[in-house]
């Protein structure tokens, strides 16, 4: 901690007890008021996007599963209609409803998550514990479909790896009826618990037109009461057939975005009884060409924290030549100086969780350019200066070998 002008620094991260990502903020207060907040994204870049670029589709489908844990589903969902929607492929009905299903289950497994995380953050340990518990039914869920509680590895291209026997569509029918029993006193507890209330309300306010100049997405945005759920106002894959009632609130604050995440979890609770219940026959998946024909597609599906998109782009080969994820957390960290601003220092850690943050899918490299215009810089060039930062900060990284992969 340093003190300038009379007010103190407070550097959080990267490595600290409360985020379970490296992350660094650096926070500005005037006595236990935050002044100013500086947000530092880039810590933990992984290259993800640029590893696709050197592997084959096929082999990307893996790596793009693994840009978030929590939003797996999500991810390869919206990357797989990219490379459907330019191979011309049309997915059979039952693996667009196979789809859903596993979506809304990674819907209640990150907001069952991120309750318990909230809950801990304020000192509410017993929820915690019981959110974490429920969730457990969940994944175990997860785990029966797609053989993994993480990453389920359900989706490929042309359809899903998976099907459904009536055994487990059985198992996931009792286990949504003991969770909605579980959700529904979350949801009287959010609205009379008065602790609960009064540590939520009013802090981390975005406001609608903050929403629209930050470019908040998910759960943040529908706090405020604006309806942004791509399944409702762009409809893909089983909502086309089944309608999501939308899910929004008016209080603009933490509070609200914990009264919007419990509702959607009920609002999924009823979705997939219905995709249960409607699940047609029919083949889970149609065969897709090895190579995929030359062209660019941007493709959007809703994550658990809210609109997530993949661009795409193939000179028609079996490599993509540019694959970007603009993940949910990236456009929700727009507006966290603003939403940490005014508020206390105590209040830093549930601001933060509330918007639901994920760090390692946000991290990207970034090149920053002065009044004087760009430049670009070759693999080489950004390799030399990386190696240069490092031995700076006391660490030589250039007797490590680069792995080629050649390109065709």
């Amino acid at each position: 901690m340093s003190e300038r002008d009379g007010k103190f620094v407070l550097p959080i991260g990267p490595q600290h007890p409360s985020l379970k990502e490296p992350c660094s903020f650096k926070i500005t207060l005037d006595g236990e008021v935050v002044e100013k907040a500086v947000v530092e994204i880039g810590y933990n870049h992984r290259g993800l996007e640029k590893a696709c670029e050197s592997r084959t589709f096929v082999q990307d489908l893996y790596i793009i599963e693994r840009v978030c844990g929590i939003c797996s589903h999500a991810h390869t969902s919206a990357f797989c209609r990219c490379v459907e929607e330019m191979c011309g492929l049309l997915v059979p009905r039952r693996a667009e409803y196979i789809r859903g299903i596993v979506g809304e289950l990674e819907r209640l497994h990150s907001h069952l998550l991120w309750l318990g995380v909230a809950a801990h953050e304020i000192g509410f340990d017993t929820l915690f514990m019981y959110t974490w518990r429920d969730r457990e039914r969940v994944l175990d869920m997860l785990a029966a479909i797609g053989g993994n509680r993480i990453n389920y590895g359900v989706n490929t291209f042309g359809g899903v790896r998976r099907d459904l026997e009536p055994e487990l569509i059985a198992e996931i029918g009792r286990v949504m009826d003991a969770l909605e029993e579980k959700l529904k006193y979350y949801f009287e507890l959010a609205l009379v618990e008065p602790a609960l209330i009064g540590r939520l309300s009013g802090i981390g306010i975005l406001r609608p037109e903050d929403v629209r100049r930050f470019s908040a997405v998910g759960p943040v945005a529908r706090a405020a009461g604006i309806m942004d759920d791509t399944r409702i106002i762009e409809p893909y894959g089983v909502f086309r057939e089944i309608a999501v009632n939308g899910v929004t609130d008016d209080h603009c604050d933490v509070y609200g975005r914990t009264i919007v995440r419990v509702k959607e979890m009920l609002e999924s609770v009823r979705l997939i009884r219905v995709m249960l219940r409607e699940l047609p026959d029919g083949p889970i998946s149609v065969k897709a060409p090895r190579r995929v024909p030359a062209g660019e597609i941007l493709i959007r599906v809703e994550a658990p924290r809210g609109e997530d998109i993949h661009y795409v782009r193939s000179t028609g080969g079996d490599m993509p030549d540019r694959v970007r994820v603009r993940a949910p957390t990236e456009a929700n960290w727009h507006g966290m100086s603003y939403m940490l601003e005014g508020f206390h220092l105590a209040d830093v850690p549930i601001i933060i969780a509330a918007i639901d943050p994920c760090y390692s899918c946000t991290d990207r490299a970034v090149r920053l350019t002065d009044a004087g215009g760009s430049s670009l810089h070759a693999w080489e060039e950004l390799r030399r200066l990386g190696i240069e930062r490092y031995q700076s900060l006391g660490i030589d990284p250039s007797g490590i070998r680069l792995r080629e992969f050649p390109r065709g």
